[in-house]
């Protein structure tokens, strides 16, 4: 189905339905916009602790090889 087509199919429906259909969609929107959130809250918060904390940055490379290591890939 395309997008034309659904889009179609959506703007059949009875008003009622496709007024909880748009909810539905805007709050799955709502929670990927949090998600999103929370992960920038995390980047932040793990830059802070290389400043602060006394963190020491693993390279990249180094950090793979020690995951294949561990987990055999």
């Amino acid at each position: 189905m395309t997008i034309d087509q659904l889009e179609q199919a959506v703007l059949g429906l009875p008003a009622g339905e496709r007024a909880r259909l748009a909810e539905r969609i805007i709050a799955s929107l709502d929670a990927e916009a949090e998600i999103e959130r929370q992960w920038l809250e995390e980047v932040k918060r793990r830059d802070a602790e290389l400043d602060t904390e006394g963190v020491t940055a693993i390279p990249m490379d180094d950090a793979l090889a020690a995951v294949r290591d561990r987990f055999g890939w």
